[in-house]
């Protein structure tokens, strides 16, 4: 039989639309590269100040984990990275994330031991802070940045547009810049001195293959974030709920399931394949669960940090009965949001699910560090466009939430100008419209929140607490931004059921016609 032809103006739609999508998405390569240099020269901006434990000796601090982690793994045999000896004193920094970190800090150790062998000598490395070594670290975080977090976020731009319908220009410069202008991350991984950068950008990369509806692609790059820091973990119930629910949904479930299942079983045979023999995947697993340091650390703005200002939970509680409130509670606050994404799994409220785990986790799970509040912020900047104003809200409260730690760390420079860039460019003129129609009342509650936040910065920098009370200013901060952290959780569960109403009453419509 002869092929039917299609007609011509269906074949010149086709091209004018195919050729208006490369133009685009060119558009959108151009714009990102010009983000991404800008964006390098603020990262090594703040990388030319202090570091976490910088001349602060015995233990020093960040900088020297990391350090540490890639003199055991260039000196020791991968057996040996977790295991406790004479050599290998667990003690001092002893490596306690998963082995994907083990690898990195191998890779990264292989490159500085290149230049510079003193830096990762065994032993006589120990506190070493030479010009050439903290230059090279730097490089290494800055590397890690630009090779995996920049593609995941160029990645997710693509998919995002690609699902939502591509938008205007200035709306994708302005999202790229929201994503990557994070101070919050900046101040952490190039400031304080740490990778996150790697398993944030895995996950984004994620995010994004599951947005393109390469669910096993993005099931892999999930487990390979998860394998790289647990507390990646924050995020698995809303990918959890949204394949689950997703699969649910297809012709045949049950292989949907076992394919996702063997892609996650594989990947984690893969990670972990030289710690599968049963002591040495002990040995591991003991290491990634540090009960003893308690359920939280230091000032952070979570349920049990806030509360023990009248609860005393570690007084109270034994370590294993802190264990099973806590995860009772996160259990319990996830639960809603994992059951709409299984029950009505669409691509948004897969966005908004994220980010109601994500602030489960760290309002509830057990041993929460400030730092884990870049964990929330992550669904957030994927929200950028619909609910800009939430990111700001959390965005300025996580900022305040970390500035104790950043003090002590002195970035307090970096961490104003990274406020400021972060501001000027939110309300930048032609980025995201939505910020100059927000409701009055709303700016007057921005407005007292700003002059509230201000003026807790004000007097945590120039006052002196109580002697009886050495960390009232530091509790005062905890509680003030645990308070928005708790609306902005309350606000992302809320939309996903109001969207999951909306997704079912569009399906009746579409029924009924």
């Amino acid at each position: 039989m002869e092929k039917k032809r299609k007609p011509k103006n269906s074949i010149k739609q086709e091209t004018d639309l195919s050729m208006w999508w490369w133009l685009t998405h060119r558009g959108i390569s151009a714009v990102f590269v010009s983000i991404s240099l800008f964006v390098v020269l603020v990262r090594v901006g703040v990388s030319v100040h202090p570091y976490s434990g910088a001349s602060d000796p015995p233990k020093f601090g960040d900088f020297e984990a990391q350090r540490h982690w890639m003199e055991i793994t260039t000196n020791l045999p991968v057996t040996e990275w977790y295991r406790n000896s004479s050599v290998n004193d667990l003690t001092y920094w002893g490596l306690d994330y998963p082995p994907l970190t083990a690898y990195q800090s191998y890779v990264h150790g292989r490159f500085i031991k290149f230049f510079n062998p003193e830096s990762v000598a065994l032993y006589s490395s120990r506190g070493y802070e030479s010009y050439i070594g903290k230059l090279l670290m730097r490089w290494t975080v800055l590397m890690s940045d630009v090779l995996i977090f920049f593609p995941a976020v160029l990645y997710y731009v693509f998919a995002y547009y690609s699902s939502n319908g591509l938008k205007q220009r200035n709306d994708v410069a302005w999202h790229v810049a929201m994503m990557l202008l994070n101070p919050c991350l900046i101040l952490i991984d190039h400031g304080h001195f740490q990778y996150n950068c790697i398993s944030l950008g895995l996950t984004v990369a994620a995010v994004a293959a599951i947005l393109s509806d390469r669910d096993v692609v993005g099931s892999i790059l999930y487990c390979l974030a998860l394998n790289h820091k647990q507390m990646s973990a924050y995020f698995a119930p809303a990918f959890f709920g949204y394949l689950l629910g997703k699969c649910l949904k297809r012709q045949y479930p049950i292989f949907e399931v076992v394919k996702l299942g063997l892609a996650v079983v594989g990947t984690f045979a893969l990670v972990w394949w030289p710690y599968l023999q049963y002591e040495a995947f002990l040995e591991v697993l003991s290491r990634l669960a540090p009960f003893e340091r308690g359920i939280y650390e230091d000032y952070v703005a979570n349920f049990w940090c806030t509360s023990s200002v009248l609860i005393k939970w570690k007084r109270l509680f034994t370590t294993e009965r802190l264990r099973l409130l806590s995860l009772t509670a996160t259990i319990c606050a996830c639960i809603p949001s994992m059951v709409q994404l299984i029950w009505v799994p669409t691509k948004r409220t897969f966005l908004y699910g994220l980010l109601s785990s994500s602030l489960s986790f760290y309002l509830f799970s057990y041993q929460v560090h400030e730092k884990s509040i870049l964990l929330p912020l992550l669904p957030a900047s994927f929200l950028a466009l619909e609910e800009p104003l939430m990111l700001w809200w959390l965005m300025h409260h996580a900022m305040l939430s970390m500035f104790p730690l950043l003090n002590r760390d002195k970035l307090v420079l970096p961490y104003i100008a990274l406020h400021g860039l972060f501001t000027l460019i939110f309300y930048a003129p032609g980025g995201r419209q939505d910020a100059k129609k927000t409701p009055t009342l709303l700016v007057i509650l921005r407005a007292c929140l700003c002059a509230s936040s201000f003026g807790l910065h004000v007097i945590y920098l120039t006052m002196t607490p109580p002697r009886k009370y050495p960390f009232l200013f530091e509790a005062i901060i905890m509680l003030f931004c645990f308070l928005q952290f708790v609306s902005i959780f309350v606000f992302s569960n809320t939309k996903q059921w109001t969207l999951m109403r909306h997704s079912k009453s569009k399906d009746k419509v579409k029924k009924h016609v």
